[in-house]
């Protein structure tokens, strides 16, 4: 290579170490300010997100990690007076389906998991997935309240978007026995009848609450905050369901075989006015309502109005003593039997002649009765039955409760006054003849009937008043025995060991027109007389049988479940000559 040559690769070789160190500089300060501008922006965006905007990425975390659960509550008991279970919570599951999530996981493809979910759940298989079809829906309930065994089973089929969640059932151990009384919820355990709805906001609780944090395998990882809850209260009913069990019993046998549409009973305890029964048949089963018609859940004690004919006779008697008219020994003379009143006729079955007041009360003398309301002014007649609670509330105050049948009027005819003292033209419940007969062996004095023994009730409920003498309903008592007694129309009502007072009703039903041929039978009955404890009224109605009397279908009903409640609550027998007997045949058979 020539020295000129040579010279010019130095220059150019000089040039190339001048520029490259320039070059490098403006390099390096561009990748700087690219640098220095990403950590601007993120720490520009970091303090927009942890400064200025927080709420947004903090709602964003909580949605994907906080949860809050509901704490499990159960409806509150339903007990006897003695503690004896007659509704309780019992914990099921539902099994409800995530649409979205099946169809995101293809759950689908497990035909024969969808056939085994479809077959334990009793429901086509077909329309089983045509309700999770919508891919949009979030919740579909498939099934509730299903067993815990059923509920593991679905678990271990192992379904994609089938899940499981706690509920609870509501379980009847008395079945229908107490149906009507007690009544149902539905499947949101919301009461719908009877006490379960009267009382629903008190058996009802406040589910707590529970706020936790997961990790992003959900699982628990925190507590954060805890609400308590408000427990469910129970509620204690006067009912005792040895009484309750054995009346039922009774009157649904009755029914089948006199052949009734229908039979009720009621119980009372004379001096707390507490229902110690309350019976309906036919009923139904609270544990299976495939099969339940209207008119089975019908507590007939409360809702069923009727007249109650020849069980409202003492009260015309009482009626005449209160006024002062007649005294316990007079005599009323029914001859010949009968009378015509305003064109209409009032008769006895025969003529009975001259009657005491206790003949009248133990022939069920129609004429008796009618010439005592026809001796006492209107007013007083009508006050008389007023007061002793006909046409007016029990005190229960149980939902569906009827107050009776009664057209008041301003002119009164005689007749009308007659049929009224026998039990005519007025319509009462098994309840208000009860509470009526309730106010004849306690003296005189009414109190309000009551089926809640716990919680207390609110002190604005009516309280006991007098509202007849002592002196005349004893005697009305007294004059009651002999219609149980040879020569009544009801011996059949009568208890072993016990002094028992009482009145058969045997009234035809109405129909447009007049009365038809359908009859209703009562028996209102009152032991022991020596010391009154217990009331029991009994009805069987429309029996279809030869045996169409009350003495012959509700009086001998009546005996069975009054001294049965007499034993179970070991009442002291009073009647002399039947215990004097027995213990002379139990001494002559031990020598």
């Amino acid at each position: 290579m020539s020295t000129t040559a040579l010279s010019r690769q130095r220059k150019k070789t000089g040039a190339k170490q001048n520029v490259t160190p320039s070059l490098v500089h403006w390099r390096f300060v561009v990748v700087l300010v690219v640098i220095m501008l990403v950590f601007g922006v993120l720490a520009a965006r970091a303090a927009y997100i942890q400064v200025i905007e927080p709420d947004e990425l903090i709602q964003q975390g909580d949605n994907r990690t906080l949860r809050t659960r509901d704490m499990p509550t159960y409806r509150g008991l339903i007990t006897d007076r003695n503690g004896v279970e007659l509704a309780v919570s019992v914990p099921v599951r539902a099994i409800y389906a995530d649409p979205k999530i099946i169809h995101e996981n293809n759950g689908f493809e497990e035909e024969r998991r969808w056939e085994a979910l479809a077959d334990v759940l009793r429901q086509d298989v077909n329309e089983l997935k045509e309700k999770v079809a919508n891919p949009k829906r979030r919740f579909v309930y498939l099934q509730r309240q299903v067993s815990p065994a059923m509920a593991e089973y679905v678990d271990k089929l192992d379904i994609p978007g089938i899940y499981l969640r706690r509920e609870s059932r509501r379980y009847y151990p008395t079945g229908e026995v107490s149906a009507q009384l007690i009544g149902v919820t539905d499947v949101d355990d919301t009461g719908v009848e009877g006490l379960e709805r009267m009382y629903n906001e008190w058996l009802t609780g406040t589910p707590g609450s529970r706020k936790i944090r997961r990790d992003a395998k959900g699982r628990q990882v925190e507590i954060l905050e805890t609400t308590s809850g408000e427990k469910a209260g129970d509620l204690q009913l006067t009912i005792d369901q040895r009484i309750q069990a054995l009346a039922y019993k009774e009157i649904k046998e009755a029914m089948i075989y006199y052949q009734s549409s229908s039979a009720s009973a009621i119980v009372i305890d004379v001096k707390s006015g507490d229902v110690l029964a309350m019976v309906n048949a036919p009923s139904f089963n609270p544990n299976d309502r495939s099969d339940i018609s209207a008119h089975r859940m019908r507590n007939r004690v409360i809702t069923d109005a009727f007249e109650p004919g020849s069980a409202l006779k003492p009260l015309a008697v009482l009626t005449a003593l209160e006024f002062g008219e007649v005294e316990p020994e007079d005599s009323v003379n029914t001859h010949p039997g009968w009378m015509r009143l305003g064109g209409s006729l009032v008769k006895d079955s025969r003529n009975y002649g001259e009657l005491t007041l206790e003949e009248i009360i133990q022939h069920s003398s129609n004429m008796g009765t009618s010439k005592l309301a026809l001796s006492v002014p209107k007013q007083f007649l009508l006050d008389t039955y007023y007061n002793m609670g006909l046409m007016s509330d029990t005190g229960l105050n149980m939902a569906g409760e009827s107050s009776g049948i009664f057209h008041e009027r301003s002119r009164w005819s005689e007749f009308e006054l007659a049929t009224l003292s026998f039990g005519y033209g007025i319509s009462v419940t098994t309840a208000q003849l009860g509470r009526l007969y309730a106010t004849l062996a306690n003296g005189g004095i009414k109190t309000p009937l009551n089926i809640i023994k716990s919680p207390e009730q609110p002190s604005w409920q009516a309280q006991s008043e007098r509202v007849i003498s002592e002196e005349n309903a004893k005697a009305i008592v007294q004059m009651m025995e002999s219609v149980t007694q040879r020569g009544g129309t009801a011996t059949k009502a009568a208890v072993p060991g016990y002094r028992v007072a009482g009145k058969t009703g045997t009234s035809r039903k109405a129909v447009a027109g007049g009365y038809g041929e359908e009859y209703v039978n009562i028996f209102a009955g009152i032991a022991p007389v020596s010391d009154p404890r217990l009331v029991t009224i009994v009805l069987i109605n429309e029996p279809g049988g030869d045996l169409y009397h009350a003495g012959d279908t509700a009086a001998p009903v009546f005996s069975s479940i009054m001294g049965g409640a007499l034993h179970m609550l070991n009442v002291t027998p009073d009647d002399k000559q039947v215990t004097s007997s027995r213990l002379l045949k139990g001494g002559q058979s031990g020598s």
